[in-house]
């Protein structure tokens, strides 16, 4: 039988790896708001900026970028690598930089009312 404690635990991680998944589509189009990137530099901001808690593996960041390309939210263009083949640096496009704004007003930003900011720091 597990403690309340283990019990907690097993809860609160389950609930924070479902929560990371759907932060995915967040983090990328931040990255490349901020310059353009490669994967493994979209991986990287992800980390840092995340101090590590949201991770992602290569595959499923890959696989977004493509999803997020074929609807116009980023684009590539293929720079020359110092580590071999020719790369794809992805950035936002016009469509994607006006997604992100929107999401950021309606699903950020809310987070900064006050009565809510109370509510989370008590």
């Amino acid at each position: 039988m597990k403690s309340n404690q283990e019990y907690s635990e097993l809860i609160l991680t389950s609930w924070e790896q479902a929560f990371h998944k759907g932060q995915l589509t967040f983090w990328i189009l931040v990255g490349l708001k901020e310059s353009p990137k490669c994967l493994e530099e979209i991986q990287l901001f992800i980390k840092e900026n995340t101090k590590g808690v949201v991770v992602f593996d290569e595959q499923s960041i890959y696989r977004a970028l493509r999803k997020y390309y074929d609807v116009e939210l980023v684009d590539f263009e293929l720079r020359d690598s110092e580590r071999g083949p020719q790369r794809k640096y992805y950035a936002l496009t016009k469509i994607g930089s006006g997604v992100l704004k929107q999401f950021i007003e309606r699903n950020i930003k809310i987070f900064n009312h006050k009565s809510l900011i109370n509510i989370l720091n008590k």
